[in-house]
């Protein structure tokens, strides 16, 4: 049986550990602590684990030593964002409206910012989550507002308040199952958990979950607005490319009447990538469907199940098909990635592809330098040399180059941030945060670049990378 113990200890030295100490002398085991300063200077949460009896005792002797002040009644405290108007009594309705609903306040701050707006964030200690979301739909008639931190333990349960309105939130429109839902409410745990201890603030690992859905949810049916670009490389060869305003590129090779897809996207744009493509290739519907994936990312694997073939390295081919056996892929087994990873999958509704499908391009091999060739592929007019990075972005990345085209695909060893959209610019700012990195070594990932520019010849070369507009690079004799 678990329970959250709701303390209020002294502040002093000892104090956590006198409770350590009834715990542990009846034998119960603490599964999690949370504290926040910023909301409460003497209130702790403890989740533990134990018989109903012991935590009956637990119960007891925490009372007696004074530790239990606000624990039967559950009472939480609900940290609160207000934007409100930048004048003179702006607050004062929202004031009045909490003394209405006799919550107590046990922390407030707020700072202007430029702009004629001001955010106001208070904590509320909430004892009722109906009486609770009675006074958010009184107080969203009077301004903005969203919950940004429910700490009751910070923990994991499927009826906690903050978790289940966050995860509702975010969900309403993505789709998203009941069972998904749970992933759900798990993993934005976990991010908040991961990245609390490197020092990222709740309010900030929240926000950014929250708006990464956001623009997700933004971008779909008529609002799914993709710079499409055509660029020849031969009389009968162009590379048609799709950049969404989130998620990866998506790269058509038409060479004579033949096609060849570099990356796909996020599955949840599905339907609005089907129109583009139909549109670019009205035959795709009768054609043999072969796609090629620089790296094993969500946001370049998503609509690989619509496939027929899908060549991948040899690395990437073992992490697909870890995904459809059910087992973790490469980003998963990074502890920093893996919440960001799973909240991704569930939010864009990621199926892996069927093993049967995945076609193995480029010899297996350990990879020693930056960039080492492990193969050939030809594609109509096109000749690429295969290149495998070290694993600085991530394990089996696969760079093409076409010498004599002076044409190259790169997946996320390049990105080009400079030539981005302001939807692109917007999306990409969200994952580095809740990733704490994009990259699974990025001062690997930048020798990598360094090692793929370099291997390039004199002349005018056209660039495609994972992310952003096609990079022209001009290199001269002297140069």
């Amino acid at each position: 049986m678990n329970k959250t113990f709701v303390t209020k200890m002294p502040n002093h030295i000892g104090a956590f550990l006198k409770a350590s100490r009834c715990f542990a002398a009846l034998g119960i085991n603490i599964t999690r602590v949370s504290y926040n300063k910023a909301v409460d200077s003497h209130m702790l949460f403890i989740d533990a684990e134990g018989t109903p009896q012991q935590l009956a005792k637990a119960t007891e002797e925490l009372t007696a030593i004074g530790y239990l002040q606000c624990d039967e009644d559950n009472r939480s405290v609900v940290l609160l964002g207000f934007r409100l108007k930048d004048e003179p009594g702006s607050v004062t309705a929202i004031l009045e409206l909490i003394s209405a609903h006799s919550f107590n306040i046990s922390y407030i701050s707020s700072q202007e910012n430029g702009t004629e707006y001001q955010l106001f964030k208070m904590g509320l200690i909430a004892d009722d989550p109906e009486k609770l979301n009675a006074f958010l739909d009184a107080a969203k008639k009077l301004c903005s507002v969203r919950v940004i931190e429910y700490n009751h333990a910070d923990k994991i349960y499927d009826n906690s308040f903050f978790y289940s309105t966050f995860v509702s939130e975010l969900s309403s429109a993505m789709d998203i199952s009941a069972e998904a839902k749970n992933e759900l409410i798990v993993n934005t745990n976990l991010a908040m958990q991961i990245l609390d201890e490197s020092g990222v603030s709740p309010y900030r690992t929240f926000d950014s979950i929250s708006r990464f859905a956001e623009l997700l949810a933004a971008s779909r049916g008529e609002n799914f607005t993709p710079r499409v670009t055509v660029h020849p490389i031969t009389d009968s060869t162009s590379v048609t490319l799709i950049e969404p305003p989130c998620g990866s590129n998506t790269a058509i090779i038409q060479s004579g009447g033949d096609y060849l897809f570099i990356d796909t996207g996020y599955a949840c744009y599905k339907e609005e990538m089907l129109s583009v493509i139909r549109s670019i290739v009205p035959e795709f519907d009768r054609i043999e469907k072969k796609c090629l994936i620089t790296h094993a990312d969500v946001d370049h694997c998503g609509l690989l199940p619509l496939f027929d073939t899908v060549y991948v390295s040899a690395k990437s081919a073992e992490c697909l098909r870890a995904e459809s056996s059910g087992a973790d892929g490469f980003r998963e087994q990074n502890p920093l990635h893996k919440p960001y990873v799973r909240i991704c999958k569930v939010l864009t509704s990621y199926a892996p592809v069927q093993p049967e499908k995945i076609t193995v391009i480029g010899a297996e091999k350990e990879i020693r330098q930056m960039l080492e060739q492990t193969g050939f592929f030809d594609f109509g007019e096109l000749h690429f040399e295969l290149y495998e990075g070290k694993g600085g972005h991530l394990a089996g990345e696969s760079v093409l180059i076409d010498f004599e085209h002076h044409l190259a695909f790169t997946g996320d060893i390049f990105v080009n941030m400079k030539d981005m959209t302001a939807q692109q610019a917007a999306y990409n700012r969200y994952a580095p945060i809740l990733m704490t990195s994009v990259d699974t070594d990025s001062a690997l990932c930048a020798q990598e670049r360094q090692a793929f520019f370099s291997r390039l010849g004199i002349g005018t070369w056209q660039i495609f990378g994972g992310h952003g507009g096609k990079k022209t690079y001009k290199l001269s004799p002297e140069e």
